[in-house]
This record gives structure tokens, sequence and C-alpha cells, in this order.
């Protein structure tokens, strides 16, 4: 849960900003004229959205199990996560390089260019900050992975996708920045809806990068490698076991883990002993592992295990 309340601070430090640049660029827009502005507006009051939804995904995935949802509600900040990269496509990316196209079809010159950069300074301070709480927490959970393979590898969404729409705001700003100066120094207006298309290109890949990871968590990845060798070790160190054959795991939430053990027990073991057995391995497991909410236990041979289409085994199990 404490990683859970970091994403928490990283969202409402991403929130305060974005509604504070969205607000100054509209007024600037509304002066200006400038498309390239108008679209960083909608760019920022998506990402405002945006990160409501994702507090909202947080604590939606928070409620307890019920009849209906027997194993949580885990899978809502996946869920949650992934509509927040089709909201930045559809709309921030859309809005944007529509807006572009009409203004290539009609450009007309900047206006007010003290303002935009006024805008722009305080936009990137305020982007700056959010983005720097975003990319100190992250790189405190990939500890010594890449950070590319700490995005591949990650079970919470909410900070990736922080971090991504930050990233994608800064270089937005950096393009609006350039292609204001070109339309002016130039006397190009048609700059400034080039401008806006880039900024559109540059949200649709990073909608495209955040849906690709959020499809993999909301289909259901398994446990890390890491995680899942200590399941099985923890299972095996109980004496009444003779093999462990394999295991299942899937992401249900960010730290909620549900496993399935494939267990040849001692052929000595009465029924009694087998269910003490059973029960004392979940509890061992679940207090090692915090993020383990649920363990199933099935007693079989490593022969019915091995028939099995899909065994999920742990290579060398």
């Amino acid at each position: 849960m404490a990683a859970q309340r970091g994403s928490t601070g990283v969202i409402y430090a991403a929130l305060v900003g974005n509604l504070l640049i969205a607000i100054t660029k509209f007024v600037a827009a509304s002066i200006s004229g400038s498309s390239s502005m108008l679209s960083e507006g909608v760019h920022s009051l998506v990402d405002t959205g945006n990160e409501v939804l994702l507090l909202y995904g947080l604590r939606r995935s928070r409620a307890e199990p019920d009849r209906a949802h027997p194993l949580g509600h885990g899978r809502e900040v996946y869920f949650w996560s992934f509509i927040v990269a089709l909201l930045v496509f559809a709309v921030g990316a859309g809005v944007s390089i529509y807006e572009g196209i009409v203004h290539l079809s009609d450009p007309h010159p900047v206006e007010s260019l003290k303002i935009n950069y006024i805008v722009l300074g305080l936009s990137v301070l305020f982007e700056g900050i959010a983005w720097v709480i975003a990319l100190r927490h992250f790189r405190r959970q990939k500890g010594s992975l890449g950070y590319l393979e700490a995005v591949r590898r990650s079970k919470d969404p909410t900070t990736f996708t922080v971090l991504f729409e930050d990233t994608a705001a800064l270089t937005g700003l950096l393009i609006a920045f350039v292609c204001i100066t070109g339309a002016w120094y130039f006397d190009m207006p048609e700059l400034d809806g080039i401008g806006s298309i880039g900024i559109g290109l540059v949200l649709a890949l990073t909608a495209a990068l955040l849906a690709r990871e959020c499809k993999g968590l909301l289909i259901g990845e398994a446990a890390l490698p890491g995680v899942q060798e200590r399941i099985m070790k923890l299972a095996a160190a109980d004496p009444a076991v003779h093999r462990v054959n394999g295991l299942v795991t899937s992401h249900l939430g960010p730290e909620d883990i549900v496993a399935a053990l494939s267990i040849e027990f001692e052929d000595r073991l009465r029924v009694p002993e087998l269910e003490q057995c059973v029960e004392r391995i979940e509890d061992g497991i679940r207090a090692e592992i915090p993020e383990i909410r649920q363990v199933f236990i099935k007693p079989q041979t490593r022969r019915d295990w091995n028939a099995e289409p899909l065994t999920g085994a742990l290579p060398g199990a």
C-alpha cells in the first residue's frame, strides 16, 4: 500500500500543475490566437481529466471483494489507465492535429508574443516540478533496471502514465516555443499550425505506448520471476511437501497477486494433516509476501501436472 500512496501523491502533484497550466494556456490562446497554444491548452485539460480518472481507478481498486467480484477490484486501476491512454489519443492528439490542419488552411499571425512566452515559461515551471516528482518516484520503484525495462515490468501503470504524460507535455511545450517563435521570426503563420500537428503526433505516440503497456496488465500479467521463485521456495520448504510441480500467478492489481500452486505431498499424510499443511503454506506465503492476496493449492503428482495443457511451471521447476 505504501507504493500506491506514493503513486497517489505523484498524481495529485500532476493534477494541480496541469489544472493551473490549462487555465493559463487557454487565456493566452484566446488573446494571441495561437493554434499551438490552444493545442497545449487542450493537452493540459486532457491531462487534468486523466489524473482524476487515475485517482478514481486507484480508489475503486481498493474496494473489498464482494459476491460479484470475489477476487476484488484490483484491475480497476488497469482499466482506467487504459481509458486514459484512449483519451490522450482521441481527445489530446485528435484535437491538436485537427486544430493544426484548420490553422494551415487559414493561417493568421500570432499576436501578443510576450504573453505566449510568459505562459510557456510558467508551464515549463509547473510541468517541470510535476515531472521531477514523477521521475523521482519512478526511479525509486525501478531500482537497478533500465527505464524501458522498468516500464515493461512495472505492475503499477499510474506512475509511468504520469511520467509519460509529463514528458509529452514538456516536449509539446518545446515544440510550441519553437513554432511560435519561428512563425513570428520568419513571418510564416503556417509554422504555428505545424507546431499544433507536431504536438498531436507526440500525444499519439505517447498514447500508443501507454495503451500497449496497459493492455498487457488489463489482460493479466504474471508476477515477476523473483516473486514466483520466493513462492516456490516457501512452499517447498514445508516438511510435508515432496515436490512443488509448478506455479501460475496473475496480477489483479499493482499490489494484488493471485497464486495457484501444484504440489505433490508426502504419501504418508492423512487428510487432516494435508489440510493443516495447505493452511500452513498459504499463511506462510501471505505473511512473507503481502502482495499475495489469494493462494490456491492443488494436490497433484508430477505426472498429472505435466499432462495438463498449460502448467505455468517455472523453468527448472
